[in-house]
């Protein structure tokens, strides 16, 4: 028999992420069908339900929303030639191993990025696939995805722009344009589903302006704004692309993109590192997003992004894991502190560049936690997801306190998932359903993931 009511009640902790940023004591969620019916005390709650799970001694959250990936870089984690590259480098060492995958190793792929995020709280996912070798398709992922159970934005990458025409990737890894636009249309029309508590959207995302043309973001966005799907691609990541972008366009990276119809509140930048006070206020007047990458960023030395200036200008900023190459992991809570710790940095920095006067703000937990819920959400354009409130997708994870890492630390139970070293969940739900449960996944046999996706890599590398 189908259970459509849950009731969660008696967790230690409930961050509700709503518009009072309430933290609720002994709280709980009555769901109904997928979505959030009542958000309380326990004593406030319905007492029966289809199904009710007591999360005693947990603190719960909503699903943490990962704003931009590469599922398929799992395949291809700390390859030594690429270590110690920065990203045009690392690019040109992994394009000719990317070029030999199979749909098979899409699919392996992302259900291993998926299982690693289901685990570190994340809830809904977005994937930028942009090559797409050997007869694999996005189709490959998404049917990977459906089988985890989290949300997927899927976005349909592409690059065209290949090294004979001055681009930076392989010619053997770039479609026609005509091929891009016509799998683009045919997978807004199959996938697509803009309705509340979807589990499958569509994105549109040429890769970047080194490895497209001018023209294909162009039809890009034309398609896009014709479907209502939203538009992304990689901008500002290096000081490398800003001297391309200069050279080549005659345009700063993101002056480039206004020239093509590229900015609005349908469209989200990953990184965005080398951008300017003046470029702020045009992401903030513009309504564009931003996908934070802070482990990737250090990992390939591209640089600081100026978050707390991006928030301060009212941009909506989410978190990403990016590809699993270069950061080589995809534990989305653990990102969190990342971002805290290195907006700490900055900060740090900016002061000590700074004569006398106040020392500046520290960028707090709460922010950062802020960041990976509803920032994640307002980036990819849902106001379904993203906070704990009645009408709302029942997207949450739980973690236990009172597991060693925490000891001491429970001063301020929110702070201590980010300020210590970030864990693996006990509890993820997603539209109500449990994709981990008491810290094992459940719909994929872990073990057997792990040789399948192994014996992948391995071929790839001919190790």
């Amino acid at each position: 028999m189908k259970k459509n009511t849950l009731l969660i009640k008696h967790a230690a902790l409930l961050v509700t992420m709503d518009d009072h940023r309430r933290e609720i004591h002994d709280g709980g969620l009555f769901i109904r069908d997928g979505f959030i019916e009542v958000v309380g005390e326990t004593k406030d709650l319905p007492e029966t339900a289809d199904e009710v799970i007591d999360l005693s001694g947990h603190i719960v959250l909503p699903g943490l929303v990962n704003t931009h990936h590469h599922f398929y870089q799992t395949l291809t984690r700390v390859v030594p030639a690429a270590q110690d590259s920065n990203l045009f480098n690392w690019l040109k060492t992994l394009y000719p191993i990317w070029a030999r995958m199979t749909p098979g190793d899409i699919h392996v792929s992302t259900q291993t990025a998926l299982a690693e995020l289901a685990l570190s709280g994340c809830t809904t996912a977005s994937d930028h696939l942009y090559l797409f070798p050997n007869g694999s398709k996005l189709d490959d992922e998404i049917d990977a995805a459906a089988e985890i159970g989290l949300r997927l934005h899927a976005s349909r990458g592409s690059m065209s722009l290949g090294e004979s025409q001055g681009g930076l990737p392989p010619d053997s890894v770039v479609d026609s344009e005509e091929i891009v636009l016509k799998d683009s249309v045919r997978l807004i029309e199959k996938y697509h589903d803009p309705k509340p508590g979807s589990m499958v959207r569509i994105v549109l995302a040429p890769c970047s302006p080194f490895s497209v043309t001018g023209d294909l973001m162009r039809e890009s966005a034309k398609v896009a704004r014709h479907y209502g799907v939203h538009l992304h691609t990689h901008l500002a990541e290096t000081q490398d692309e800003e001297v391309f972008c200069q050279q080549k366009f005659g345009y700063r990276p993101l002056g480039y993109m206004q020239s093509l119809d590229w900015v609005g509140d349908d469209v989200w930048f990953a990184h965005s590192v080398h951008i300017n006070q003046q470029e702020i206020q045009v992401y903030a007047h513009e309504g564009c997003g931003v996908a934070h990458c802070p482990s990737s960023n250090m990992r390939l030395g591209s640089g600081i992004a100026p978050i707390q200036d991006y928030l301060l200008a009212g941009v909506k900023v989410g978190l990403g894991v990016d590809g699993s190459a270069s950061n080589d992991g995809s534990h989305l809570l653990g990102e969190a502190r990342q971002a805290m710790l290195l907006a700490r940095l900055r900060a740090g920095l900016m002061g000590a560049s700074l004569s006398g006067g106040e020392a500046p703000s520290l960028f707090t937990a709460r922010q950062s936690l802020e960041m990976a819920t509803l920032g994640g959400a307002a980036v990819l354009g849902r106001k379904d997801i993203g906070s704990l409130e009645k009408g709302k997708c029942a997207d949450f994870f739980a973690i236990r306190l009172d597991q060693l890492v925490y000891a001491g630390g429970l001063h301020d139970p929110v702070a201590a998932l980010l300020f210590c070293q970030p864990q693996n969940v006990d509890w993820n739900f997603v539209h109500g359903k449990a994709v981990v449960k008491e810290g094992r996944l459940v719909n994929v046999a872990l073990d057997q993931l792990i040789y399948k996706h192994n014996s992948a890599a391995k071929r790839l590398l001919d190790l």
